[in-house]
Protein backbone atom coordinates (compact mmCIF):
# COMPACT_ATOMS: atom_id res chain seq x y z
CA UNK A 1 0.00 0.00 0.00
CA UNK A 2 1.89 2.96 -1.01
CA UNK A 3 0.64 6.70 0.47
CA UNK A 4 -0.51 9.43 -2.20
CA UNK A 5 1.40 12.76 -0.71
CA UNK A 6 -0.70 15.25 -0.32
CA UNK A 7 0.89 17.27 -2.71
CA UNK A 8 -1.11 15.26 -5.54
CA UNK A 9 -4.53 16.90 -4.07
CA UNK A 10 -5.86 20.11 -4.09
CA UNK A 11 -8.05 21.76 -2.06
CA UNK A 12 -10.67 21.30 -4.52
CA UNK A 13 -9.72 17.02 -4.74
CA UNK A 14 -10.50 17.57 -0.61
CA UNK A 15 -13.96 19.10 -1.31
CA UNK A 16 -15.19 16.91 -3.68
CA UNK A 17 -13.63 13.74 -1.47
CA UNK A 18 -15.69 15.53 1.58
CA UNK A 19 -19.05 15.76 -0.61
CA UNK A 20 -18.58 11.89 -1.38
CA UNK A 21 -17.78 10.68 1.84
CA UNK A 22 -21.27 12.29 3.07
CA UNK A 23 -23.00 10.83 0.19
CA UNK A 24 -21.71 9.09 -2.57
CA UNK A 25 -25.06 9.50 -4.96
CA UNK A 26 -24.31 13.32 -5.43
CA UNK A 27 -24.23 13.75 -8.77
CA UNK A 28 -21.31 15.35 -10.75
CA UNK A 29 -23.04 18.45 -11.52
CA UNK A 30 -24.22 18.76 -8.21
CA UNK A 31 -20.90 18.66 -7.04
CA UNK A 32 -19.35 21.10 -9.44
CA UNK A 33 -22.46 23.22 -8.22
CA UNK A 34 -21.46 22.97 -4.59
CA UNK A 35 -17.21 23.67 -5.58
CA UNK A 36 -18.12 26.34 -8.26
CA UNK A 37 -16.68 24.58 -11.40
CA UNK A 38 -17.67 23.12 -14.40
CA UNK A 39 -19.22 19.31 -14.83
CA UNK A 40 -15.75 18.55 -16.51
CA UNK A 41 -13.58 19.67 -14.20
CA UNK A 42 -15.47 17.13 -11.51
CA UNK A 43 -14.82 14.47 -14.14
CA UNK A 44 -10.94 15.07 -14.94
CA UNK A 45 -10.55 15.27 -11.25
CA UNK A 46 -12.53 12.04 -10.58
CA UNK A 47 -10.99 9.80 -13.19
CA UNK A 48 -7.27 11.64 -11.40
CA UNK A 49 -8.09 10.40 -8.39
CA UNK A 50 -9.56 6.57 -9.55
CA UNK A 51 -6.18 6.74 -11.41
CA UNK A 52 -4.53 7.51 -8.19
CA UNK A 53 -5.94 4.60 -6.46
CA UNK A 54 -8.04 7.42 -3.93
CA UNK A 55 -11.39 6.37 -5.48
CA UNK A 56 -11.30 2.42 -5.45
CA UNK A 57 -15.40 1.91 -6.61
CA UNK A 58 -18.21 2.86 -5.08
CA UNK A 59 -20.63 0.40 -2.80
CA UNK A 60 -24.21 0.49 -1.79
CA UNK A 61 -24.60 0.18 1.89
CA UNK A 62 -26.94 -2.38 3.16
CA UNK A 63 -29.38 -2.52 6.30
CA UNK A 64 -28.23 -6.26 6.74
CA UNK A 65 -31.42 -6.89 9.97
CA UNK A 66 -33.91 -6.11 6.93
CA UNK A 67 -32.76 -8.70 4.49
CA UNK A 68 -32.45 -11.29 7.25
CA UNK A 69 -29.07 -11.07 8.44
CA UNK A 70 -29.25 -10.43 11.97
CA UNK A 71 -25.85 -11.56 12.94
CA UNK A 72 -22.85 -9.60 12.91
CA UNK A 73 -19.42 -10.78 14.81
CA UNK A 74 -15.69 -10.49 14.62
CA UNK A 75 -13.70 -13.89 14.59
CA UNK A 76 -10.23 -13.45 15.65
CA UNK A 77 -8.24 -16.22 13.61
CA UNK A 78 -5.50 -17.68 15.26
CA UNK A 79 -2.81 -18.91 12.22
CA UNK A 80 -0.96 -22.12 12.90
CA UNK A 81 2.44 -20.59 10.90
CA UNK A 82 3.12 -17.47 7.96
CA UNK A 83 3.24 -19.77 5.11
CA UNK A 84 -0.33 -20.96 6.30
CA UNK A 85 -1.77 -17.13 5.40
CA UNK A 86 -2.19 -17.02 1.32
CA UNK A 87 -3.92 -20.46 2.15
CA UNK A 88 -5.97 -19.48 4.44
CA UNK A 89 -7.27 -16.37 2.89
CA UNK A 90 -7.82 -17.87 0.19
CA UNK A 91 -10.65 -20.04 2.06
CA UNK A 92 -12.04 -17.55 3.52
CA UNK A 93 -12.48 -15.59 -0.09
CA UNK A 94 -14.94 -18.13 -0.86
CA UNK A 95 -17.26 -17.68 2.65
CA UNK A 96 -19.96 -15.44 1.04
CA UNK A 97 -20.72 -14.47 5.11
CA UNK A 98 -16.94 -13.04 5.70
CA UNK A 99 -17.45 -9.17 4.65
CA UNK A 100 -13.99 -7.84 5.86
CA UNK A 101 -10.76 -9.63 6.45
CA UNK A 102 -7.57 -7.53 8.54
CA UNK A 103 -4.28 -9.62 8.88
CA UNK A 104 -3.65 -7.57 11.93
CA UNK A 105 -0.66 -7.61 14.78
CA UNK A 106 -1.80 -8.59 18.62
CA UNK A 107 -3.34 -11.65 19.63
CA UNK A 108 -4.75 -12.73 16.12
CA UNK A 109 -3.22 -13.40 12.79
CA UNK A 110 -6.38 -11.99 11.09
CA UNK A 111 -10.01 -10.55 12.19
CA UNK A 112 -12.86 -11.39 10.15
CA UNK A 113 -15.97 -9.47 9.48
CA UNK A 114 -18.87 -11.83 9.99
CA UNK A 115 -22.61 -11.33 8.52
CA UNK A 116 -24.91 -14.17 8.99
CA UNK A 117 -28.84 -14.68 9.09
CA UNK A 118 -29.03 -15.82 12.81
CA UNK A 119 -26.97 -17.62 15.59
CA UNK A 120 -27.75 -21.01 13.78
CA UNK A 121 -26.00 -20.05 10.37
CA UNK A 122 -22.91 -18.19 12.74
CA UNK A 123 -22.51 -21.61 14.17
CA UNK A 124 -22.64 -23.69 10.81
CA UNK A 125 -20.13 -21.09 9.01
CA UNK A 126 -17.79 -21.23 12.41
CA UNK A 127 -17.83 -24.71 12.79
CA UNK A 128 -18.00 -26.41 9.26
CA UNK A 129 -16.26 -23.66 6.87
CA UNK A 130 -14.32 -21.58 9.22
CA UNK A 131 -12.41 -23.64 11.44
CA UNK A 132 -12.08 -26.64 9.45
CA UNK A 133 -9.57 -24.79 7.01
CA UNK A 134 -5.86 -25.94 6.87
CA UNK A 135 -3.70 -23.73 8.82
CA UNK A 136 -6.20 -22.22 11.19
CA UNK A 137 -5.62 -23.41 14.64
CA UNK A 138 -8.81 -21.49 16.51
CA UNK A 139 -10.56 -18.76 16.56
CA UNK A 140 -12.24 -16.42 19.03
CA UNK A 141 -16.08 -14.95 18.39
CA UNK A 142 -17.67 -11.60 19.42
CA UNK A 143 -20.33 -10.65 18.92
CA UNK A 144 -21.76 -7.39 18.06
CA UNK A 145 -24.88 -5.95 19.50
CA UNK A 146 -25.16 -2.59 17.98
CA UNK A 147 -22.92 -0.53 15.21
CA UNK A 148 -23.52 3.14 16.86
CA UNK A 149 -20.99 4.83 14.17
CA UNK A 150 -20.44 3.37 10.69
CA UNK A 151 -18.08 5.99 8.64
CA UNK A 152 -15.44 6.84 6.39
CA UNK A 153 -13.06 8.80 7.69
CA UNK A 154 -13.58 12.69 7.11
CA UNK A 155 -11.04 14.71 5.66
Amino acid sequence: MSFISTSQLDDLDLQILDILIKDSRTPYLEIARICHVSGGTIHVRMKKMEDLGIIKGTKILLDMPKLGYDVCCFVGIYIDKASSYPGVIEEMTNIKEVVELHYTTGDYSIFAKVICKNISDLQDVLMNRINIIEGIQRTNTFISLSQPIDRNVRL
